[in-house]
């Protein structure tokens, strides 16, 4: 059950989120929307979300069964892991061991369109990593997800889209597979399109190119730590 307080709190995490919203000329996501998103991923639910590269398929990352269901509704094999989204590097130390090159690298390249592979602490679920010691991590450049992720602590990081299908930019285009398990459905309006670059700083390494690679490949030739 929340108290009042709890409430007082929540309400006042949703203002600063209003005002963020409204800075950052994202348009007005109106309070309840948030405050169902969060309901249903406390609920164990799935959401989807905006981000600057895609839409999102949003679960509770650390709650084993919610992770599985995102992984049920892409029909994505379960040795293909998913990505932890948080709201800030700061929150992601909170649930990751990164050494001291990757949190500069982290520091220095999120938020943004970029997905650092870095070692998970141990209770990040083995669902979300296929069972690996490392996840890759996401700090969205959006205000609405990352104020989503204020209020909801890490969720799942992976594209609202049914695997081998594209990835989606617009609400509309949302396979009905993916619309109909999901709780909320949050409209920031149309997507640019580009991958998140995948990179492991630790070990220099570049999985997937996309957004700002070249600025990442600069980064890991001539390392400023």
């Amino acid at each position: 059950m929340t108290d009042d307080a709890d409430t007082g709190d929540e309400d006042r995490r949703l203002d600063a989120g209003d005002r963020r919203l409204d800075a950052d000329g994202a348009g007005r996501v109106d309070r309840e929307t948030l405050r169902r998103a969060a309901d249903a991923v406390a609920s164990g639910g799935l959401v989807v979300y905006p981000t600057e590269t895609v839409y999102g398929l949003g679960a509770d990352a650390l709650d084993a069964s919610a992770v599985e269901r995102v992984f049920e509704t892409k029909g994505r094999d379960r040795d293909d892991p998913l990505s932890l989204g948080v709201a800030s590097v700061d929150a992601a130390l909170g649930h990751t061991r990164p050494t001291a090159l990757a949190t500069a690298f982290m520091r220095a390249f999120l938020p943004g369109p970029v997905t650092v592979v870095v070692e998970r602490d141990p209770a990040v679920p083995d669902v979300l990593t296929g069972g690996r010691d490392r996840v890759g991590v996401r700090v969205p450049d959006h205000p609405i997800a990352r104020v989503l992720l204020e209020e909801t602590g890490p969720l799942t990081a992976t594209s609202a889209n049914v695997s081998g299908n594209g990835s989606v930019t617009r609400v509309a285009d949302l396979d009905e597979r993916v619309r109909d398990r999901a709780a909320v459905v949050i409209d920031g309006g149309e997507t640019s399109g580009a991958e998140s670059t995948v990179v492991d700083p630790e070990h220099g390494e570049i999985h997937r190119r996309g957004a700002m690679a070249g600025a990442v490949e600069a980064w890991l030739a001539d390392p400023p730590v």
